[in-house]
């Protein structure tokens, strides 16, 4: 079960034409049906995309199809939620209109009072969420180092609900260990959210390690085009999937039918792009290492990475982001970020063009002066899926000039 509707808005059972067991079937075939049959009115194999925001009733308080209110529930995000859901390995899922409308649904889990332990090396944007929109009504936080179990047990309070971790993170690239942090924290009576963003269901589980829940920024990997804004949360936990169903309903920070179609869409070629990024940027990362200007290259995929054995571990492959040190610090930092010609300057990651930026000027600024303030001498880029000679040739000539 995905939302408050049973059945797909145009009948049946949203899993039917041959799909009744999703588990069943391999990942790329899920990515492509799972939530989707075909069109019953006209066999359409691509699931429309219903712009109505109301529906008809047989009956006072009976919707014709478990629809009524687009806000409530819509026939294509339905769709979306489904196929994602299965993907993740979940029982239920939930569609939000950005990642931090995604996060926020999820955090409104802890109370004024509680607190919340995050990884001291996370995206500014989850960051400043927690600390001044969270924070201002009575939430605390406090940023520890994941990696560290004994660190996690030191920091927690009997007023801590959660442990909130990215892996791999935003921009360092950290490994934590799942199963160890799900372990620790339902000991010690907390739930584990884990940022799946960087690595997507293709690549890693979180829920089959013991997480929770899962959140995404739909807007990067699992979109993949750069043309749409979206988040997602999937859980398997009744009580969470409870509370994120009244949220997203009670609050209506919901993607629009489009936005859903946009993602589902993107899930179809998931795998396939997924592969690409990661042959991409393990090329990218092999012309850094050596590279005279480059002081540290920063990738699970290393052997001398600090998380490369828990990567290599609850990691299929090691994904497409890369972060890097220059030498020159700063100014040289921000001279290679502005000289590159098919990396382009900007921020957001994920999709099938290659992106380049300064986190700590640009993606993470709102973390400056904080425990998570990131180097100013790092450079993160996002490898996207064009040739590689061509990848590795402009990284090279930028770093001619720096």
């Amino acid at each position: 079960m995905t939302s408050d509707m049973t059945e797909h808005a145009l009948g049946g059972d949203p899993l039917r034409s041959g799909f009744e067991n999703p588990g069943d079937y391999g990942f790329e075939t899920r990515a492509i049906r799972a939530g989707q049959p075909h069109d019953p009115r006209t066999g359409a194999v691509i699931t429309p995309i219903n712009l109505s925001t109301t529906f008809a009733q047989d009956a006072v308080g009976e919707p014709k199809y478990g629809y009524e209110y687009a806000r409530t529930g819509n026939p294509t995000r339905h769709a979306y939620q489904e196929c994602l859901a299965s993907l993740e390995g979940a029982t239920h899922g939930f569609a939000f209109a950005s990642g931090l409308a995604a996060e926020d649904a999820l955090l409104r889990l802890v109370q004024p009072g509680e607190r919340i332990l995050l990884g001291d090396d996370a995206y500014g944007g989850t960051f400043r969420l927690i600390s001044r929109v969270h924070g201002e009504i009575g939430v605390d936080h406090e940023a520890v180092d994941l990696t560290d179990s004994d660190a996690i047990r030191a920091a927690w309070t009997p007023e801590t609900r959660m442990i909130w971790l990215e892996t791999p993170t935003n921009p360092l690239l950290t490994v934590f260990d799942i199963e160890l942090m799900a372990d620790v924290a339902h000991k010690l009576g907390g739930i584990v959210v884990v940022d799946n963003t960087f690595a997507t269901p293709y690549l890693q589980q979180p829920l089959s390690l013991g997480a929770d829940a899962v959140v995404h920024s739909a807007t990067k990997y699992l979109g993949g085009h750069s043309d749409v804004v979206g988040g997602f949360i999937a859980t398997s936990d009744d009580r969470i999937a409870e509370h994120l169903g009244f949220v997203q309903n009670a609050v209506g920070a919901v993607p629009g039918p489009f936005d859903c179609y946009l993602v589902l869409r993107g899930l179809k070629t998931l795998a396939v792009r997924m592969d690409r990024h990661c042959t991409n940027a393990a090329a990218v990362v092999s012309c850094l290492l050596d590279h005279p200007r480059v002081s540290t290259v920063l990738y699970p995929g290393l052997d001398g990475h600090p998380g490369h054995e828990v990567a290599a571990r609850q990691m299929s492959n090691y994904g497409g982001m890369v972060s890097f040190r220059l030498v020159g610090g700063r100014e040289a930092a921000e001279k290679l970020a502005t000289s590159t010609e098919i990396f382009t300057l900007a921020e957001s990651l994920g999709a099938v063009e290659s992106l380049i930026e300064h986190p700590g000027v640009m993606t993470h600024a709102s973390a400056a002066g904080s425990a998570l303030e990131v180097p100013d001498d790092l450079i993160r880029i996002s490898v996207g899926i064009e040739s590689i000679d061509d990848l590795v040739n402009d990284l090279e000539r930028a770093l001619a000039t720096t």
